[in-house]
């Protein structure tokens, strides 16, 4: 069977070579120079080890304005154009002509029904459910489409047990801001811990939001340490997956954390990187965050 592993980043886009603002040149991101020798950028957009391709996919979609969360990450999960579709960018929730699509046309729908199906690897704290039972409805895309289609939504209790990840990673947080009294665990045993998940499913998905969040300048007093723990996190991911077994997607919705001159999103390519089987074929055909789920569709069936 081939495995596949999304590792969604939110915010994440190819920017200028930029020492001061542009994160990746200023901190360096050993993701980057180490696998593909190179720090990607507007003038050095595609790079490759040979096994590992890195390339720009288009989140303006032929529309106006800055790209959001909401039409992002529609376009991107469920391969349809959702700006032009709604008529503008929107976000950060799901616009509410798409949530019919999210509930039919999701990667997750898509591989739920095949054989091994499809997982949801983050995990929840017990205030957001509590949240949903006081009947608030704002939810982004992913938890959207998870609770209109009956996907699982992880506890801690899957934490524990090692059957998810919390969406920073280590830990450290829902124990420092929610009271939780987890393990807390290196970036790169979480990126081993979903390697191993990744195992049991035809399609994984995790989402990592801290990446937009430390774009828009907000968290500047962790911005390094959160940074650092994200280069773990994928170089680990990237240097370990099963070339042979799985393919793994790492990509974006929109740009942001590539350019901190500003606090807003950006409307540069969002990051796309491809790796193990059918890497090269998914790299060639796509151009743009629509074409995400379509290539991996034809690809790694």
């Amino acid at each position: 069977m081939n495995n596949v592993l999304m590792v969604f980043l939110d915010g994440v886009g190819i920017g200028k070579t930029d020492y001061q603002f542009n994160p990746f040149f200023k901190y360096g991101f050993k993701t980057f120079k180490n696998i593909f020798g190179s720090i990607p950028s507007l003038d050095k957009q595609k790079l490759t080890n040979g096994t590992h391709f890195l390339f720009p996919t288009d989140a303006n979609l032929g529309v106006e304005g800055l790209p959001q969360s909401g039409t992002g990450q529609a376009s991107l999960f469920c391969g349809f154009n959702a700006p032009k579709f709604v008529g503008k960018h929107f976000g950060p929730y799901p616009y509410s002509t798409t949530i019919p699509i999210l509930e039919k046309q999701s990667l997750l729908i898509h591989f739920r029904n095949k054989t091994a199906g499809s997982y949801f690897a983050n995990a929840y704290p017990k205030a957001f459910f509590d949240y949903v039972k006081s009947g608030r409805t704002r939810l982004s895309v992913t938890t959207l489409t998870c609770q209109l289609t009956g996907i699982k939504l992880n506890q801690v209790s899957d934490v524990r047990a090692g059957k998810a990840l919390t969406a920073e990673l280590t830990n450290e947080r829902w124990n420092q801001r929610l009271g939780y009294k987890l393990k807390v665990i290196k970036p790169k045993t979480a990126a081993r811990r979903l390697l191993r998940i990744a195992e049991n499913y035809k399609f994984t998905l995790y989402e990592y939001y801290l990446s937009d969040h430390i774009g828009h300048l907000r968290l500047a007093n962790e911005f390094e340490k959160i940074f650092t723990e994200l280069d773990e996190f994928l170089f680990t991911l990237l240097n370990e997956a099963d070339s042979k077994k799985m393919t793994l997607i790492v990509c974006s919705d929109h740009g942001n954390l590539e350019d901190l001159s500003v606090k807003t999103h950006t409307r540069n390519p969002a990051l796309t990187i491809s790796a193990g089987k059918s890497a090269k074929e998914i790299a060639e055909s796509v151009t743009d965050i629509t074409q995400v789920k379509q290539a991996i569709i034809k690809y790694c069936k």
